[in-house]
């Protein structure tokens, strides 16, 4: 009898204990669910955050997570209408310029909870037969977000093409653009090291820079060549000044994004008009790479990729004095339409 009693009590306290650890998996992944589903920080304004809000980490989680597999294609029509996703024309554009860090920019402002970044160039304004395949193509390459969200992308090429301040006013003339420019000289000897790069990885010789820099008939800077055109800045600034007023511009200096990235940052989210999320714990500087990395959160950091930061080839010193000499009269220009000054020489 006594053994048929323990048997019992036994069977009880199984059945109890097999309950108790039901609940408590229902109750982690009921948890676990509202998690996955609790949606970005309600915002409130004009891109909608508050200043006192604070963005909890597992939104940032769930933005970085659910947000790439759509990305990626993952996801069903009733996912996506079950989220409120949606594909938004960019309210903010890198429109420039090249080698000046425009993807480093474009990653760092990806830090920001209120902004979804699309992760290739585009190139919808500056080439003709993608810009005519019309706008609802370019907005079907963007990346799914939140109506709260503001969608950005970068296509560099857009600050020297002629044709593209006319095409970006007619799809949105209150859109606001971001110009992140480095020292003209060095930028232009950076364009030369990439077109250099690629073509010694295709086994193909390419002519020093001093040589395409220098006409060899005036000795004079040659302004046909396509790495000293871009630096002159404020020729292409001009351009687009015909269609959209200074106000809707920042000018980032893309020097200071390299050594000191927080202060710039800063001033983008209060020229987007968006609550200050960056901060110092988001950016460390990884002295292998000599660049600063980027930190999401305990679990995601991210570095720009290998190609960033090639070391440049040596210039003559009287090419490099040349065409800072050139440059110097239109920086000065740039500097007064722009009411931002570098310390350029």
């Amino acid at each position: 009898m006594l053994f048929k009693q323990q048997a019992l009590l036994r069977q009880k306290l199984f059945v109890l204990g097999s309950l108790a650890i039901g609940s408590l998996l229902y109750l982690v992944a009921r948890v676990g669910s509202l998690d996955r589903l609790q949606p970005l920080c309600p915002i409130d304004g004009r891109f909608g955050l508050r200043d006192q809000d604070e963005i909890p980490l597992r939104a940032l989680q769930f933005k970085r997570g659910l947000l790439h597999e759509f990305r990626k294609g993952n996801a069903t029509k009733e996912q996506i209408q079950l989220q409120n996703l949606v594909q938004q024309l960019p309210k903010a554009i890198i429109i420039g310029v090249r080698k000046g860090g425009t993807r480093a920019l474009l990653e760092m402002l990806n830090l920001h909870p209120a902004v979804v970044k699309a992760s290739q160039e585009i190139h919808f304004f500056d080439n003709d037969e993608n810009y005519a395949k019309g706008i609802e193509w370019y907005r079907k390459k963007m990346p799914f977000s939140y109506p709260h969200q503001i969608t950005i992308e970068k296509s560099p090429a857009y600050f020297i093409t002629e044709e593209v301040p006319e095409r970006i006013y007619k799809m949105n003339s209150s859109i606001k653009l971001l110009i992140i420019v480095r020292e003209p000289t060095t930028r232009a000897i950076s364009d030369y090291t990439q077109v250099l790069e690629g073509k010694e990885r295709k086994n193909k010789t390419y002519y020093k820079f001093e040589k395409l820099a220098i006409d060899p008939n005036t000795c004079e800077v040659n302004t046909k060549y396509k790495a000293v055109r871009t630096s002159i800045y404020t020729k292409h600034l001009e351009r687009w000044l015909k269609y959209f007023p200074i106000e809707q511009f920042h000018i980032v200096d893309g020097d200071r994004l390299i050594t000191e990235p927080l202060p710039e940052l800063q001033l983008v989210e209060k020229f987007l008009n968006l609550p200050p999320r960056i901060s110092q714990y988001n950016l460390y500087f990884n002295a292998t790479r000599g660049f600063y990395c980027l930190r999401f959160n305990i679990v995601f950091n991210k570095c720009l990729a290998g190609s960033k930061g090639r070391i440049h080839p040596e210039v003559d010193t009287s090419v490099i004095t040349k065409l800072r000499k050139f440059f110097h009269p239109f920086n000065q220009k740039f500097y007064q339409i722009t009411g931002r000054t570098f310390n350029w020489p």
